[in-house]
């Protein structure tokens, strides 16, 4: 029962990252694939239950034969679920696929009852029995979450975890068949086993190759999408796309571009800092993903430190690939540190700085609210200086900017990013020229007035300083904070109780 506990709680950690990926959301995926495994366990035992009407003594041949034969089916679904639902992504819902979750997981747990059944007699030990096959299935269940979870993650793919699996499973099957038989019917199980497992091991190159790609673009997908960077550990999957698109846990995540003319990621916003907060010395960024928004502000002529904490390592490696951002890692004013960014917060209570930016992933994706929450923005607060700014994405949602318009006294939308501070903001045109045109990144300009495609850029940035007069406050560039608070005066506020809208199907 170890083994089994093992290779189920491993198989629902695989299938909780493709459905996570396929979804773009941990939330909901969660709830979903947790709901179809139960389900599965259930109708198992109800299986079990149908198998193990007759006396264990008398059917002990059968029902050991019945249990290696769920062992081999159990594992060779299992294994085959992650690919099938990549495939069939291209033409369903994934939601569609849970099904498969749950007559794998009910084949899996079918497994306990039966055992139980034929191992531990109705007599006055039978608690005890029965107690230490729960000891074993619980063991076994606790060392795949750890094996799996938080080392071999770190170490191998999908597809490797998948065989490494599948091996165990399709031995373990075999090695039930062969107790259960005699002479050269041994010989064959053990045979068929094996056999079961070389062909996993074979199919599983072509199988898994293209998981991830057909997960991510679904029905958009084609052979020649294939991602030039693929980096899975604990911490997640990132997929870079040829032409240089970041896509962290199967969402958008941003672009390798530092560009302010040739703009593809809207890095607009960040070169806009300079417009509410001229010279931000101390800065702390919270998320690191392409590292383009770090190399900007970390070439800011004012910027003396930026301080980075990133949860997912796994970044690093890619941005050492990307010219643009490269030097970046060599910068003697950038200081990365790997942890969750709240963590780090509470942890640095005397760290205080000018500037704290984050590039908040989508306002629906799971554990979002810890960096959107009004508890949050509390603890945001005590590590701003007097005038200090915090400046995050509040990817369009107007529960995020309602409930930072609300936390601060001060506020204003730049694009769909809050700049919030406990000091009045404003769009100083003026000094943000002064500054662009003083901006160097690896050397070169960031603004060559010589080119008439920067001087159009420039003057269109500019040109927001007048944006708040406009008709239409929602479509303009630059809001304030009474209009965003009159606009969203019926919306909730995020806390960390109401989670604000991780949980939310519309909000998406």
């Amino acid at each position: 029962m170890g083994i089994s506990g093992f290779i189920a709680l491993s198989y629902e950690i695989l299938w909780y990252r493709a459905y996570s990926f396929v979804s773009g959301s941990q939330a909901q995926s969660f709830a979903l694939l947790l709901a179809a495994y139960l389900d599965g366990v259930a109708f198992g035992s109800l299986f079990a239950k149908i198998v193990c009407r007759k006396p264990a003594p008398e059917n002990r041949k059968r029902n050991m034969d019945v249990i290696s034969v769920l062992v081999v089916a159990a594992n060779g679904l299992s294994f085959l679920v992650v690919p099938l639902v990549a495939y069939g992504a291209h033409t369903v819902p994934y939601i569609l696929t849970l099904p498969l979750v749950a007559v794998a997981a009910g084949l899996l747990g079918a497994l306990f009852p039966l055992v139980t059944h034929i191992s531990v007699a109705p007599d006055h030990h039978a608690g005890a029995r029965l107690s230490y096959l729960y000891l074993a299935n619980i063991i076994g269940s606790t060392a795949g979450t750890i094996l799996v979870g938080f080392v071999l993650m770190d170490h191998w793919s999908m597809r490797g975890l998948s065989v490494f699996l599948v091996v165990i499973g399709l031995s373990m099957g075999g090695a039930i068949a062969a107790g259960a038989a005699h002479g050269s019917r041994r010989l064959v199980a053990l045979a068929s086993a094996a056999a079961l497992a070389l062909g996993a091991v074979a199919i599983a190159p072509p199988l898994f190759e293209t998981v991830y790609e057909r997960l991510l673009y679904k029905a958009w997908y084609r052979p020649e999408l294939k991602f030039a960077h693929l980096v899975e550990s604990r911490s997640g999957v990132i997929a870079v796309s040829a032409d240089g698109t970041v896509f962290g846990g199967g969402a958008y995540d941003g672009r390798f571009n530092t560009s302010l003319v040739h703009d593809s990621n809207l890095l607009v916003r960040a070169f806009a800092i300079t417009a509410f907060h001229p010279k931000p010395r101390q800065v702390l960024m919270i998320g690191l993903s392409s590292g383009s928004w770090a190399q900007v502000i970390a070439n800011h002529p004012s910027v003396e430190d930026l301080t980075i904490v990133e949860i997912n390592p796994g970044y690093l490696g890619l941005i050492r690939q990307y010219p643009a951002v490269a030097s970046l890692l060599q910068n003697p004013k950038v200081h990365i540190v790997i942890d969750d960014g709240r963590r780090w917060l509470v942890r640095s209570s005397q760290r205080r700085f000018d500037l704290i930016v984050m590039n908040t992933t989508y306002h629906w994706r799971a554990h979002v609210s810890n960096l959107l929450s009004t508890d949050f923005l509390r603890l945001i607060r005590s590590h701003l200086t007097p005038d200090g700014v915090l400046y995050y994405n509040t990817t369009g949602s107007g529960e995020v900017q309602i409930t930072g318009a609300t936390a601060f006294p001060y506020a204003m939308r730049v694009l769909n990013f809050l700049a919030v501070s406990d000091q009045p903001l404003k769009f100083d045109s003026e000094t943000l020229k002064n500054t662009l045109l003083a901006y160097r990144i690896d050397g070169n300009p960031v603004v060559d007035l010589t080119r008439a495609a920067d001087r159009q850029k420039m003057g269109e940035l500019l040109g927001w300083a007048d944006a708040p007069g406009a008709p239409d406050p929602a479509s303009a560039p630059i809001e304030f904070a009474p209009s965003i608070r009159q606009r969203y005066k019926d919306k909730r506020i995020i806390t960390d109780d109401n989670m604000g809208t991780e949980w939310s199907w519309a909000a998406r």
